[in-house]
């Protein structure tokens, strides 16, 4: 029987290596989000974080372009804003509403259609959708007004119709025209915000299991119930997305007014403009453009949590 030889020395401990120890994989993983959240964070730095500040300073100061502008806590800036632009802020909001309104109305049966009934078309009247987008938002506008012009077959379709006395009596129109009134600048709207109201709704719309409306005609329920009760609540997160994407930029547009209104129908995206590159007034239009933004971050706040989309997702 022998006996092991013990060379008194210990086994070598792994932790005792010498060289430099690899970062765990959890550390390497963090710094990989990091890096990869970088061109993002300095593009917000870049083009929003860096112009809101200069803005927000812009927005109290006081002076003139002669004498140059400093910062004095002129907050009377904001007051000043409120009370000469007051209706170009209620025109705004009342026509981007009216324009998201319709946008719903007419973006919702095509979503519909193209997520159930399109078949084989679906790819080809998806194109049909984004096709605008090929084009600029300002030959689709100038597109408008030459749609709208008095002479042309929509006006004298209208009037055969006696549609524009009702439109006149209602103060959409004046006369017998369509151009330089409120229908024609909510028809630029809700023509050229149409698409980020269909894309979101055929989205939500497409993502239904058609098994769900099959049960619901199992249970004998009508195809009006089917959708009351299955279709419509399982798209309003569709709904949520478009009614935001096409009322916020309607909002703030000016370029439909600008084509398609007159001095009557300016929103306040005109007076911002106006204010900037005519009157070269900076301090009140940087004050009119937190004001504009402030008003829809409260407005989309309320109507978020009205519709719940905490639960919708």
């Amino acid at each position: 029987m022998t006996a092991a030889v013990s060379t008194g020395t210990p086994p070598a401990d792994p932790a005792d290596r010498t060289g430099p120890a690899a970062p765990p994989r959890r550390s390497r993983r963090r710094l990989t989000a990091y890096w990869l959240l970088l061109p993002a964070g300095l593009w917000l730095a870049v083009f929003f974080v860096a112009p809101f500040f200069y803005q927000a300073s812009t927005s109290v100061q006081s002076g003139s372009l002669e004498k140059g502008f400093r910062v004095t806590w002129h907050f009377a800036n904001y007051t000043q804003a409120l009370e000469t632009f007051g209706p170009h802020f209620l025109r705004s909001f009342a026509y981007a509403a009216v324009a998201t309104v319709l946008c719903l109305l007419i973006g919702y049966p095509l979503a519909y259609m193209l997520a159930f009934r399109a078949g084989r078309w679906r790819n080809v009247l998806l194109v049909m959708v984004i096709a605008p987008f090929f084009t600029s938002f300002l030959i689709r506008t100038l597109a408008w007004k030459t749609i709208l012009s008095d002479g042309g077959p929509v006006v004298g379709l209208l009037r055969g119709l006696h549609v524009l006395d009702v439109t006149a009596t209602l103060g959409l129109t004046g006369g017998d025209r369509l151009l330089a009134t409120p229908l024609a600048v909510v028809c630029g709207l809700t023509y050229n915000f149409l698409p980020f109201m269909i894309l979101p709704l055929y989205s939500s719309l497409e993502r239904i299991d058609p098994t769900l409306h099959e049960a619901a005609r199992d249970l004998y329920a009508t195809p009006a119930a089917t959708f009351r009760k299955v279709t419509f609540p399982m798209s309003l997160p569709g709904v949520v997305a478009g009614t935001l994407l096409s009322f916020i930029p309607a909002s703030g547009d000016y370029i439909n007014a600008q084509l398609l209104g007159s001095p009557n129908t300016q929103m306040v995206g005109n007076a911002i403009q106006k204010q900037f590159l005519n009157v070269l007034d900076y301090p009140t239009a940087a004050a009119m453009s937190f004001i504009l933004m402030a008003i829809i971050l409260v407005m989309v706040t309320v109507y978020m949590r009205r519709a719940g989309t905490e639960e919708l997702v």
